[in-house]
């Protein structure tokens, strides 16, 4: 059970395993064949017996044993060529020689792949061409042993393309779910810290001026960057549970319920916010990714105007929820000023924020106000109703 156990859990011992008796089998037949006939099956052996422990090391260098593979079988097309010995290589041989030329074509760089297939192509045409020869002069021989060889070379060529896209796509797909989760930390790490950080900045500066005003206000600038930075501290972990285990970053995704929370503490240290939430039951049983996609693009919008629009007096926040779609707009009054609202090219707020409305199915605007401010506006496909 031991043995058993140990080829379960290691796949390509299990599979060299397999080969292994197979190619013995193989060779044991072809011997006992040959001493029936009384032939010489010597060489059978020694050529089999390489070119399947070739096969069988393959993993080590795959490039070493299918030239060494080859070169042992052509050498011994050769040799059964000047002294007529029966054909080579024979069934074991070519049974390793197909593992080790789909084996390279599956995993090698291109160039190299191709030549060992060509490789393929030449052992096949020395034994057609000694069969050919022999023929002539005729000598009795088994055009079998060739036909068998450039059927093994063709399934071999195709095992081995077929191995390689599939492997190829696997690659595609496993990348396309690390960078899915990437640019999910990315979104969570942007959207649950800057905010935060970018209070605990104001706050700092705000502390300054309180130095010089008073120990009361000082006091209450610095409690304030205290909650602050404990959010953040909060944030942080919660995104750092992703990286765990999902089941520590419960409560990541905030539903709008959360949103009144978010804007009074946005209000506490800027300018007023009048918040719109649509009518019906407080928590509308949103999709998770839906609630959190609603909060972080109203937790961006709020903290962008923060940073860029200083001279904004008032803020709206709406949020509407139709038969077809719901929708999220955040406004200001900011003044128009000569630099854009996202002047760093290099910032992932806007972006992050259209990556996950647009991951969604919905659609994403952005831009300044006809007369005055700035507006950010989210669509997304509402969930159906039952």
């Amino acid at each position: 059970m031991d043995l058993l156990d140990r080829l379960v859990e290691r796949p390509r011992v299990a599979v060299n395993a397999g080969l292994g008796i197979v190619f013995t089998a193989a060779l044991g037949y072809e011997i006992r064949a040959i001493m029936d006939r009384h032939g010489d099956w010597t060489s059978i052996l020694a050529v089999g017996a390489v070119v399947s422990v070739a096969a069988l090391l393959r993993e080590r260098s795959r490039t070493w044993a299918a030239a060494i593979g080859l070169a042992v079988a052509g050498a011994a097309e050769l040799v059964a060529w000047r002294w007529g010995l029966p054909g080579q290589p024979a069934g074991a041989a070519v049974l390793a020689l197909v593992v080790l030329i789909a084996s390279a074509v599956r995993v090698l760089p291109v160039r190299t792949a191709a030549a060992i297939a060509a490789g393929g192509v030449v052992v096949v045409a020395g034994s057609l061409e000694r069969y050919s020869h022999f023929l002539a002069t005729g000598a009795p021989v088994s055009y079998s042993a060739t036909w068998i060889m450039a059927q093994g070379w063709v399934v071999a060529v195709g095992a081995g393309l077929l191995l390689r896209r599939l492997d190829a796509r696997r690659r595609a797909a496993f990348e396309a779910v690390r960078r899915g989760e990437r640019l999910e930390l990315a979104w969570e790490l942007h959207d649950s810290a800057a905010h935060h950080i970018t209070g605990i900045v104001l706050q700092t500066q705000a502390a300054r001026i309180a130095a010089r005003r008073g120990a009361a206000t000082l006091d209450d600038t610095l409690a304030g960057i205290e909650t602050a930075a404990t959010e953040a501290l909060v944030s942080m972990r919660q995104v750092i549970g992703l990286l765990r285990d999902a089941d520590d970053a419960a409560g990541l995704a905030s539903g709008p319920e959360r949103l009144t929370e978010l804007v009074d503490r946005f209000a506490s240290r800027g300018p007023a916010v009048r918040l719109h939430l649509p009518d019906g039951p407080p928590d509308p049983a949103w999709p998770p990714q839906v609630t959190a996609t609603v909060y972080r693009v109203v937790q961006e919008s709020l903290t962008n105007i923060t940073r860029y629009a200083s001279g904004a007096r008032e803020v709206t926040v709406a949020l509407a929820h139709g038969r077809r779609d719901i929708t999220v707009e955040v406004t200001d009054d900011a003044p128009p000023a000569g630099a854009s609202r996202f002047p760093h090219p290099g910032g992932y707020g806007l972006v992050g924020m259209r990556e996950r409305v647009e991951a969604l199915g919905g659609t994403l605007d952005a831009g300044p106000r006809p007369r005055a401010g700035w507006s950010v506006r989210a669509t997304l496909p509402a969930p159906g109703r039952s």
